[in-house]
């Protein structure tokens, strides 16, 4: 046989192949996908009230109001970016996981019994700081900060007017600055961020029982105006010295927390909690709405619950896995039935 056939024949079979799997086999898959499944081939996109595009029920993202249920912490990008999926990669025995968990359950964390049952331990958390003494030694702040530096400059960082607070401070205490200089030669020129731990030893002397935290009032003109100003109450400090305050206090009983309300998922970006979390969340949710709409709480508090149960799966149709509830679903039903949160 010529070697023309050979390659015609060739030619001809690569011809075939491209034109049936890069041409006729995706047009197969649109055309199911569109036909069958439109929903689910375009993304899952969920639309609001105005009929616009609010989100996928396949990827979480931010709530932040009190009338609609959270998703589960983020750690992708800065949190729920979809081109960086991932977790945070701490270890169990990273000091950052521990007091990023601490600082979500300071404020929401209740005694589990005796006179205080049911209620915050957020100002307990206050009134202990105020007082300035960590397992017998005084200046809780300083303590904090030589304990884990890395929590301290990351205060630093967090914020642009944190940074901005600290070379505010730098320039009216030299001696300390040429002090860290001098106890740091390979740091001539310190940045904000390698000042957090002298900076939060100089303010704890300064001020005692309390905490660098933002500041809002409005000024003369009606404008809203944010300074960092110290303070002895607030979430900073109930968030930050949570863990501290639960090393001095060993013995008191606290509620658990649904797991995934405080953990971050392995690629961020999960749109489903647990159930436990979702009706960890119910009282915050309905007490919020019922405000908004000026109705009876326990009224609202059923209506939110059965909307939960509506909106409640779990894998192969129940038979396995534990109930999830998909947050943008649930809260999309809530804005729906209660309008837009004030």
């Amino acid at each position: 046989m010529k070697i023309s056939s050979y390659l015609s024949k060739s030619l001809l079979l690569l011809v075939f192949a491209v034109v049936a799997v890069c041409i006729v086999y995706p047009l197969a898959l649109l055309a199911t996908g569109q036909l069958i499944f439109p929903f689910q081939a375009n993304g899952s996109m969920v639309k609001g009230p105005d009929g616009k595009v609010i989100g996928s029920r396949l990827i979480a993202q931010p709530f932040t109001k009190n009338e609609y249920f959270w998703p589960r912490p983020s750690a992708a990008g800065n949190g729920y970016d979809a081109s960086a999926s991932s977790s945070s990669a701490l270890a169990a025995s990273n000091y950052a996981l521990r007091n990023r968990v601490a600082q979500m359950l300071g404020p929401i964390v209740t005694h589990k019994d005796g006179p205080k049952a049911g209620q915050l331990v957020a100002p307990d958390i206050e009134g202990w700081f105020q007082k300035d003494t960590y397992q017998g030694s005084p200046h809780i702040v300083s303590q904090w900060a030589n304990m884990h530096n890395s929590v301290a400059q990351g205060w630093v960082t967090a914020d642009p007017t944190h940074g901005a607070y600290v070379d505010t401070w730098s320039k009216t205490h030299p001696t300390v600055v040429t002090q860290f200089i001098k106890d740091n030669p390979g740091t001539p020129k310190p940045a904000a961020a390698d000042l957090a731990v002298v900076f939060f030893q100089s303010f704890s002397e300064e001020h005692p029982g309390k905490f660098p935290s933002a500041v809002t009032t409005t000024d003369k003109s009606g404008k809203s105006v944010t300074t960092i100003e110290p303070v002895n109450t607030g979430s900073d400090i109930q968030s930050n010295f949570f863990d501290m305050w639960r090393q001095d206090h060993p013995d008191v009983a606290l509620e658990d927390v649904p797991g995934d309300y405080v953990t971050t998922s392995a690629s961020g970006l999960d749109p489903d909690i647990s159930l436990q979390n979702a009706e960890y969340q119910l009282d915050r949710v309905s007490s919020a709405w019922a405000t908004d709409v000026k109705r009876d709480a326990a009224d609202v508090k059923k209506e939110v619950e059965l909307i939960l149960q509506k909106h409640t799966k779990a894998p192969l149709w129940g038979l396995a896995g534990e109930k999830m509830v998909n947050v943008i679903d649930v809260n999309l039903e809530l804005r729906n039935r209660y309008g837009a949160p004030q």
